[in-house]
């Protein structure tokens, strides 16, 4: 990798590290769970430009490895909580080494790919892969979210009769 792309690697893996690190410390809304995923999305037009085009063969399998193996330390190192009207991320002590762990897998992984397709066709390889990983990881924050709502509004309908 050249020594530009891997100085913005790092910098964009510091930014995304302090961003999760920082939005610990707020409450999770459904909005915040939900945005990520769609605004990444729009990044699927990059393929309406015909070099980043790969064959859908590989976009599935891109997908499902985010989606099926590098999303669950994600997914398992986050959890969200209740705090009085509130609900919170709180993430486990390994969750920093997780983060730390994908980056140097992706970016092995992508040295790797990069010496058999086109760098555009590896970028879309790994955000699909990304897109796959986020996903996952945000659908199991949802699911997590309206069951902690849920019991909350049940546990207030209990409380009043």
């Amino acid at each position: 990798m050249h020594t530009p792309l891997l100085f913005a690697s790092l910098i964009g893996a510091v930014a995304v590290i302090a961003w999760r690190l920082r939005e610990t410390s707020r409450p999770v809304t459904l909005r915040k769970i939900v945005i990520p995923p769609l605004g990444m999305s729009t990044g699927f037009c990059m393929f309406a430009f015909a070099p980043t085009r790969i064959p859908l063969s590989w976009g599935l399998s891109a997908f499902a490895l985010g989606a099926l193996v590098l999303s669950y330390p994600l997914v398992a190192t986050s959890q969200l909580r209740r705090d009085g009207d509130d609900v919170l991320l709180h993430r486990s002590k390994a969750f920093l080494w997780v983060l730390l762990g994908l980056f140097a897998v992706r970016l092995l992984a992508r040295n790797y790919v990069e010496q058999y397709v086109s760098p555009l066709q590896t970028g879309s390889i790994f955000f699909v892969l990304a897109f796959g990983m986020i996903l996952r990881w945000r659908a199991a924050m949802y699911l997590q979210y309206k069951k902690l709502v849920a019991e909350r509004e049940h546990a207030l309908v209990r409380a009043r009769g």
